[in-house]
């Protein structure tokens, strides 16, 4: 089974129009994943292509079209790769010494900007003469660089040696989903509804990744439906360290599971484990100050079609109108489209973006931060609005303390 997009290191290739993006990436990848041509701005859109990028594991480079791109379909070629700056873990400027200038100049200051590692290629070393003063401030700045020739093949292990080496540490060293909430040797109770949006056959991509996560840091696990936590409760030997609950069936899960045993969800676990959860935790808090005719945006990292009863487009929006006592504004977006503007609402509520690595949301939260707009999850405030948030927050202090002291401010 292939590593989900979430656990996979985000490799961004950006330059110029014709500087051999392609090539190299598909001299990386052994195989043609993306056009090549003599024409200038032959990629359109950024190409994505999983891999394994031994020993480091599984990588997704995504090619992107030159940033020099004109016209008006070129400036929309341009949008759609610098919103790739918002999901990159380590970036790579292809260019080469007789294109040298200010557009790979304005890319370096970007990966600064965001605190991106990057690595620049000079590529075309066939053709083109190493210029030292280039090199130099390089050098003097201590930014990584390669030379390499896609068309000729060399250079190409020496890249993937120099990516290994400025992958970002937190990338290597990411904390676990759950398992240090439970610890070796213990149990977790994972309750999993079975519903239409669940495909036949298949858990959704939360509760797998929670259940390999246990299993990786040798804890327990027994996965429930809903109906059936009592009795699985009664006939464990001692409590479990934690019960984790779709968001959806929090009033039920809540009133069956012991107050001494800590109770969470999927969705407020990834609040944690791909945001900021004390951020979000704040977010959520902002739901106390919506009145009627207020604007709201909900966003999906997902594209897949609503089926019944979908949480993002008609649970959550039904939950929130109950809880404000009037009709709300509500917009929807899905996948990486996200409005330029986001200062018209009151509160931004983002599903728990397990399809996505997580600088793509701290990117997000980012914004939202940035224009003043509190951003919150799927289960934290599926947890508010119901009245049982703190509970939902024991299993995290430093969140929990948030919430208390935003309540005495």
């Amino acid at each position: 089974m292939r590593a989900p997009k979430t656990f996979r290191l985000h490799i961004g290739i950006f330059g110029k129009r014709n500087a051999g993006k392609s090539s190299i990436l598909n001299a990386l990848t052994h195989q043609d994943v993306s056009i090549v041509s003599e024409v200038a701005g032959t990629t359109t859109d950024p190409v994505e292509k999983p891999m394994e990028l031994l020993p480091l594991g599984p990588v997704l480079f995504i090619d992107t079209a030159g940033i020099d791109d004109a016209g008006d379909i070129g400036g929309k070629r341009v949008t759609k790769t610098l919103a790739v700056f918002d999901r990159t873990d380590l970036g790579v400027i292809i260019t080469n010494f007789s294109d040298w200038g200010n557009y790979e100049l304005q890319l370096m200051e970007e990966f600064k900007k965001r605190e991106i590692p990057f690595i620049i290629v000079f590529n075309k070393i066939d053709k083109y003469t190493e210029q030292i003063d280039i090199i130099s401030e390089l050098d003097n700045l201590k930014i990584k660089y390669i030379y390499t020739s896609a068309t000729e093949g060399d250079g190409i292990l020496d890249l993937r040696q120099l990516l290994l080496k400025s992958a970002p540490a937190d990338f290597i060293n990411r904390p676990s989903i759950l398992a240090d909430l439970v610890g070796p040797g213990e149990a977790a109770v994972l309750v999993v509804p079975i519903d239409k949006e669940a495909p036949k056959g298949r858990l959704i991509l939360p509760q797998v990744q929670s259940i390999r996560d246990l299993l990786d840091y040798d804890s327990f696990c027994m996965v429930v439906k809903e109906r059936e936590l009592r009795q699985a409760l009664s006939i464990m030997n001692k409590p479990p360290k934690l019960v984790v609950t779709d968001s959806q069936a929090f009033l039920k899960v809540a009133a069956d599971t012991p107050p001494e045993i800590p109770l969470t969800s999927f969705s407020i676990l990834f609040a944690r484990f791909q945001g900021d959860l004390p951020e979000m935790v704040r977010g959520a808090m902002a739901i106390d100050n919506l009145k009627a005719g207020d604007k709201i945006l909900i966003a999906e990292a997902c594209s897949h079609h609503p089926i019944g009863e979908d949480i993002g487009t008609v649970k959550i929006p039904r939950w929130l109108t109950q809880y404000v006592g009037g009709k709300l504004q509500i917009d929807s977006v899905r996948g990486h489209d996200f409005p330029p503007t986001i200062s018209e609402y009151k509160i931004i509520i983002h599903c728990g973006a397990c399809m996505w690595n997580r600088r793509a949301m701290l990117s997000r939260i980012m914004k939202a931060r940035q224009a003043g707009v509190p951003i919150t999850n799927y289960g934290l405030t599926i947890a508010f609005s119901l009245g049982i948030f703190e509970r939902a927050l024991q299993p995290f202090p430093a969140a929990l303390d948030v919430y208390k002291s935003q309540q005495t401010n």
